[in-house]
């Protein structure tokens, strides 16, 4: 019985091969892939600086360089303890009516009324003579609640206790009133005291620089 010769199974050179696959029991599953979120605020590569976000103003104020501080407000060379004085010229008749012109001006530009007293040399005021007439301890009582103007004759100044401002009326009196309460007056008045009466006899006890 003739052999069939064997027919050569041909050879598949690695070149003609196409890509190997890899069984599915032995491929490695690969990773999945993270899914993007929101943006992360940039952060610095190393040696290189980082976007820098201006600092809020109250900060940038805080890091600033301070500069030359300011020097403290000079004091004032007259003595706060020193009031001032204003001189309102009058006749001893007209006196009074001027210091009330002086009150009515000093409420209206907001002084309280518990900060004025009103001191009179000669007949006093209406409302001292009319307080008066309830005795001299309904009178002082309203001195020391300090609520309120208080009128006070001159004889009365060395009692009564001081006020901010204190209005004098030289309306006349016995010879020497205007001279005596005069300066006391002053140690009353603790910022401002307003004098009318004649400008010369004011001076006379004041000093000519009043």
């Amino acid at each position: 019985m003739p052999l069939t010769p064997a027919i050569e199974e041909p050879q598949i050179h690695e070149s003609a091969q196409g890509p190997r696959v890899t069984p599915a029991a032995s491929r490695t599953a690969q990773t999945p892939r993270p899914v993007p979120g929101p943006r992360p605020a940039a952060v610095p590569r190393p040696g290189r600086p980082g976007p820098v976000r201006p600092a809020p103003p109250a900060q940038r104020a805080a890091q600033a360089t301070p500069g030359p501080v300011p020097a403290a407000p000079t004091a004032p060379s007259v003595s706060a303890a020193v009031p001032q004085v204003q001189l309102i010229p009058a006749s001893a008749e007209g006196a009074l009516d001027a210091a009330e012109e002086a009150v009515d001006l000093l409420l209206d530009t907001g002084r309280a009324p518990g900060d004025i007293l009103v001191i009179t040399t000669g007949d006093p005021h209406p409302w001292a003579a009319h307080e008066l007439s309830f005795g001299e301890a309904s009178y002082w009582a309203q001195h020391d609640a300090k609520d309120d103007i208080f009128y006070a004759d001159a004889s009365h100044v060395q009692r009564a206790a001081g006020r901010p401002v204190v209005v004098f009326a030289a309306n006349g009196g016995p010879a020497g009133a205007i001279a005596a309460a005069l300066p006391v007056a002053l140690t009353r008045a603790g910022a401002l005291l307003i004098v009318c009466g004649d400008v010369q006899q004011i001076n006379s006890v004041l000093g000519a620089g009043v």
